[in-house]
């Protein structure tokens, strides 16, 4: 039996693999009618285009080149007069973002778990080359440890726009960082440390009177989808759930108050303790879509926390809003948030990043008023499949006309193409001859979500 269900596996990552490149060499003649008509725009009109210089221009290097949040600040960037230089791990030489006229530079390193002396070395090596005046790490779950490792190696050559070593782990510890925040006398959702099944198993539920959800502590792609609450029907099924999970010293868990209302994700960055750059949108399926919504409960949470940690960096927070206006953090992530993007056409990100804050009073920079929400492209068309009635596809068809594109400007079309029809069919083609499936494809991160992934 564990043979065939062997063979059932692979045979299903082949066909998954070669069925999806097929479908992407369908949609590519779409992608180029989008993307020429704007390459011969750009070409035509380039004479025409005056060039913008920085007061005091900066050799930026930003990591993770294979998302789109990278991408969104390397046109912020090059659009305000400075030049970017991207970076990636070794496996995603492939990055369909390096094609970005907002790039001058691209590169790559070893990945840090692999090879950390080998990854400072480049870091190093990149810094030095390039004149690099500000690093900016755009990092992946396990990266943004790795980069608070580097930092003071980094930080004797350039600006390093990231936490130290300690911060980071606190903030991306789900338990340590509700244990600060309410510290700060901040509301907080009811919180325990799970090192062992058994705790779960012997908790007085009745008692506290809370239905709670598990969440791994380390960064896990796939399980961190699973929402489901506690306590179940019967300790029976309980335990046979619990026997699911990794649950360990090494490997802890948090058992969270499942709180009802409503989820947003922010993104902010931060200097010296004031937000500079914030934002704040309705939290959706797979977090792909996004549109700035004023908030202030949130934004006042946000600001409280990051003031009384008096920290420079970037990171995004998950919360809840009951229907009477409380909210509730869920977690933080102590790097860039997707959501970034909604500054697509924001003048004021790069001075915003680059900056401190002119006075105490000052307000963070948000997404313009009338800045279109945005989406990736390739997603909603997969959305289109699963559509069962007429008000789903009329919320479809308004979700694209008031929206656009996470990826695609005019101005810059390349990645577009790239990422669609390079970047992640290359990444395919590098999982055949191995057989290997994945969970799902992310266009916005450019990458294959797989079991025991990045």
């Amino acid at each position: 039996m564990a043979l065939i269900l062997f063979i059932q596996g692979r045979a299903y990552a082949l066909f998954q693999n070669i069925g999806t490149i097929i479908l992407l060499l369908v949609l590519l003649p779409f992608n180029l009618l989008k993307v020429i008509p704007s390459l011969i725009w750009n070409f035509i009109s380039l004479p025409f285009t005056k060039k913008v210089v920085a007061e005091n221009p900066k050799n930026i290097l930003i990591t993770g080149a294979k998302m789109a949040k990278c991408l969104q600040l390397a046109r912020s960037f090059h659009a305000a007069g400075h030049k970017v230089f991207i970076l990636e791990a070794n496996k995603y030489w492939l990055s369909g973002n390096r094609f970005s006229n907002a790039v001058t530079g691209f590169y790559t390193i070893p990945a840090p778990e692999k090879d950390w002396d080998g990854y400072c070395q480049g870091l190093l090596d990149i810094v030095k080359k390039e004149n690099i005046d500000v690093f900016i790490p755009v990092s992946s779950p396990a990266g943004s440890y790795y980069e608070s490792l580097a930092k003071p190696l980094l930080s004797e050559h350039c600006e390093v726009l990231h936490f130290d070593t300690e911060i980071t782990e606190m903030l991306d510890n789900k338990f340590t960082f509700i244990e600060k925040a309410k510290s700060f006398g901040l509301s907080v959702p009811k919180s325990f440390l799970i090192t062992d099944p058994e705790q779960v198993l012997n908790f007085d539920f009745a008692a506290d009177g809370s239905r709670y959800i598990l969440k791994s502590i380390p960064y896990n792609s796939v399980l961190r989808l699973n929402l489901t609450k506690l306590p179940m029907d019967s300790k029976a099924e309980m335990e046979q759930f619990l026997k699911s999970l990794p649950i360990s010293e090494e490997q802890p868990w948090i058992m969270q108050e499942f709180i009802k209302g409503k989820e947003y994700c922010t993104h902010s960055t931060v200097r010296k303790g004031k937000l500079r750059v914030y934002c704040c949108c309705e939290s959706s399926e797979f977090q792909v879509n996004y549109d700035h919504v004023d908030n202030p409960q949130i934004y006042d949470w946000v600001k409280k926390f990051v003031g009384e940690l008096n920290i420079t960096g970037q990171m995004s927070f998950d919360f809840i809003q009951t229907e009477d206006g409380r909210v509730f953090p869920l977690e933080c992530n102590p790097r860039t948030h997707s959501a970034i993007t909604t500054f697509h056409d924001h003048p004021g990100v790069a001075n915003a990043y680059l900056k401190d804050s002119e006075n105490e009073n000052e307000s963070a920079i948000i997404p313009l008023p009338n800045s279109k929400p945005t989406y990736w492209t390739y997603h909603e068309l997969w959305r289109l499949t699963g559509i069962k009635s007429l008000a789903q596809f009329k919320a479809w068809i308004q979700r694209i006309n008031q929206g656009t594109d996470g990826i695609f400007q005019v101005s810059d079309p390349l990645p577009f193409l790239m990422v669609h029809h390079w970047q992640i069919p290359l990444l395919l083609l590098g999982n055949l001859p191995k057989l290997k499936g994945w969970i799902r494809i992310d266009f916005n991160i450019g990458k294959l979500v797989e079991l025991g992934g990045d």
